[in-house]
């Protein structure tokens, strides 16, 4: 395994990130899909996971309506310590009109039922898994703060925020000398580059950690799918009627499926690990979320991290994969450009 800083921290966290979102849910339609796994496959899949050096591990208080965090917790009895333990927050987890969001009511009660949850005295990255259009991010940073420096949680973080809201979240902790986002978890993958539009220029300025989930487009790019069909009828994306999650083009999808198989063959490796690497070579990516139902797809995606591609294989997926430039993009890059060619 390899690792890679956590942002500006000295924490170092391994470049594949076991997900727990395929954890419990055997009682709930959506999770039931996503995997169900009870909790002896999830003892085998956290314990090959920590053999083979995986040292960071995600889940959310959401996941299976609060089980994942309890089989996850269960899981790593004994072994708490090898892992930065990462959960989320701001989800509804319950009937009452405080049972969501992200105000000091909920911060608090919700962190409290995570720790009890995952059987533990701390978590290494609290992340707020959504926005709040309710809540001032004042309160919500404030609160954060507090748990901080309580020693309830060690970082902290965000998911599937914008750029703005990032870099105000930023500004409001350095103004108000209250612990800030270390890190980013936003969707990423090959049919999937929205994030390269503001997301990541921002979280590259700085400096923060990214955190990439769905990389295979929740399986889309896992080698089970191809233009004459699916090979694992269970999985969504083959349920008629479902909508494809997360959104894509499916005609421009399937060639750039066509060319991670070719280049999956060149190098005699699955095509998961292929889209896995591409975007391990991404700028600024710390850390990839793999979610797997068996033991056999965890070992085959923690093989991408001894992938090295070629640069004619990022070049190719570069291009088939490549959206148009985006205002104000197109209009900066000729400045941009100029100036950078000063230093060549």
């Amino acid at each position: 395994m390899k690792y890679r800083l956590l942002g500006r921290t000295g924490a170092l966290v391994s470049e594949i990130c076991l997900g727990a979102m395929t954890f419990g849910g055997a009682d709930n339609d959506v999770y039931r899909m996503l995997g169900a796994l009870g909790q002896s496959e999830v003892d085998r899949i956290v314990g090959t996971a920590l053999d083979a050096g995986v040292n960071f591990v995600d889940t959310a208080d959401v996941y299976s309506d609060g089980e994942s965090e309890t089989l996850l917790g269960q899981a790593l009895a004994g072994r708490r310590d090898e892992v930065v333990l990462a959960t989320k927050l701001a989800a509804r987890v319950g009937p009452g009109p405080n049972d969501l969001g992200l105000s000091r009511l909920h911060v608090a009660s919700a962190l409290d039922a995570s720790l009890r949850r995952l059987g533990t005295d701390h978590i290494d990255l609290y992340q707020i898994h959504n926005v709040d259009p309710l809540t001032p991010i004042e309160e919500t940073l404030a609160a954060l703060d507090v748990a901080v420096r309580q020693g309830k949680i060690r970082y902290i973080g965000c998911s599937n925020l914008a750029a703005w809201q990032v870099a105000k979240a930023l500004g409001v902790s350095a103004l108000r000398d209250l612990a800030g986002f270390v890190s980013v978890q936003a969707y990423y993958s090959l049919v999937g580059r929205d994030l390269e539009d503001e997301l990541l220029p921002m979280i590259e300025d700085h400096g923060l950690g990214l955190m990439v989930w769905a990389p295979l487009a929740a399986g889309f790019l896992s080698g089970k799918f191809t233009r004459e069909g699916a090979s694992d009828e269970q999985s969504r994306h083959a349920q008629q009627g479902y909508p494809d999650w997360p959104p894509m083009d499916r005609a421009g999808a399937y060639d750039i499926i066509d060319v991670l198989g070719d280049v999956a063959a060149r190098h005699e490796v699955s095509v998961a690990q292929v889209a896995l690497a591409w975007v391990l070579s991404r700028p600024a990516v710390t850390s990839v979320i793999t979610g797997v139902r068996k033991v056999e797809q965890l070992t085959d995606n923690l093989a991408a991290v001894d992938l090295e591609l070629t640069e004619e294989d990022v070049a190719r997926l570069d291009e088939v994969s490549r959206r148009p430039a985006r205002y104000p993009a197109w209009v900066q890059q000729r400045s941009i450009t100029a100036r950078q060619d000063l230093l060549a």
